[in-house]
């Protein structure tokens, strides 16, 4: 740290939701944001899925070519958790921002609307004054993921305008997405959020690599989840029996722009991750490289990036034959 005024605090909650439960995770989440706020926090971030789950270990029932009974039930449940925006979900996070004058990033699972069936993994940005700002759809879910949450598309490519600097970021392994980072620092950004469920070790290289890479501080933000904090009446509880008591260990940390850790990554336990950023840094870190600018070359490399929101759908008139 430079010993600079330039300073923001900022709050990364690693913690478990209240799993499969809108409404109580919500709760949660308004008392930890108060309890952020409490401590000087600006900015307060949440992992992905916070809201109403990652539900790790679960297949629904799936297998290649069958599905079953107890699998649609839980995804019932899982769906009909979901969060719709706006929503008196939404609305609930809007008035704890403003009640308590934070910037706060918050993971959800969004239901597209009350009669579509597709959900998606989405990072909400809210304002101090309560607005909602913007939100980012996962781009690309991984693996099993995509049985259960569709694709994003350039629409959501989301960094907010903030006194302290451009707010954005990725979700998890879209952060293996090399176009997709140089799309986020093609706007600017220097407020890097990266909500995921990756605990290993090597996503703690990743995160180091983009806040070097992208002269930015990288705050990532996972959960801390144990068996028990599953609801046993599942359908499909018994998907779990092989699972290891501690399902998600955390490893949230924050990273400065020159790669170094603010807040080493912390393992075992629900905790508020509080640093002070030196803002002065970014500039700072940018002396010898900037990946847009300095480090761009546009004359050997250009990337094209369609931010248009993608429909199934369209319809025109016979009038005038236009949407």
């Amino acid at each position: 740290m430079s010993g600079g005024t330039n300073v923001l605090k900022v709050a990364v909650i690693q913690c478990a939701p209240v799993i499969m439960d809108r409404e109580a995770t919500t709760q949660k989440a308004i008392s930890l944001i108060h309890e952020a706020s409490q401590k000087g926090a600006k900015l307060v971030v949440f992992p992905e899925a916070f809201i109403p789950a990652y539900p790790r270990g679960l297949a629904f029932g799936a297998r290649i070519g069958s599905r079953n009974a107890a699998g649609r039930e839980d995804w019932a449940r899982y769906w009909c958790n979901a969060v719709v925006i706006p929503s008196d979900t939404t609305q609930a996070l809007a008035e704890a921002a403003r009640n308590a004058s934070v910037y706060l990033v918050v993971g959800v699972i969004e239901k597209d609307n009350e009669s579509s069936g597709t959900l998606y993994c989405t990072v909400l940005y809210f304002g101090p004054d309560g607005t909602l700002l913007g939100k980012h759809r996962k781009l690309k879910p991984t693996a099993s993921e995509r049985l259960i949450w569709g694709e994003g598309d350039g629409s959501t490519l989301t960094v907010v305008d903030t006194p302290f600097g451009k707010l954005g970021g990725l979700i998890c392994w879209e952060n293996y997405m090399p176009l997709a980072r140089m799309a986020m620092y093609s706007k600017g950004i220097q407020l890097y959020v990266a909500p995921t469920a990756d605990a290993r070790d090597v996503w703690q290289a990743t995160i180091r690599h983009i806040a070097l890479e992208g002269r930015c501080f990288v705050l990532s933000c996972n959960q801390f989840v144990t068996k028990d904090m599953y609801p046993t009446d599942l359908a499909c509880y018994e998907e779990l029996s092989s699972e290891p008591e501690m399902m998600c260990a955390g490893g949230s940390a924050i990273v400065g722009p020159l790669g170094d850790y603010v807040v080493e990554p912390v393992y075992g336990r629900e905790e508020i991750l509080l640093a002070d950023l030196d803002l002065d840094l970014i500039a700072q870190s940018r002396f010898d490289f900037d990946p847009i600018a300095s480090y761009g070359r546009p004359d050997v490399f250009q990337l094209m990036i369609d931010e248009k929101k993608q429909d199934s759908v369209r319809w025109t008139t016979q009038e005038t034959g236009t949407p």
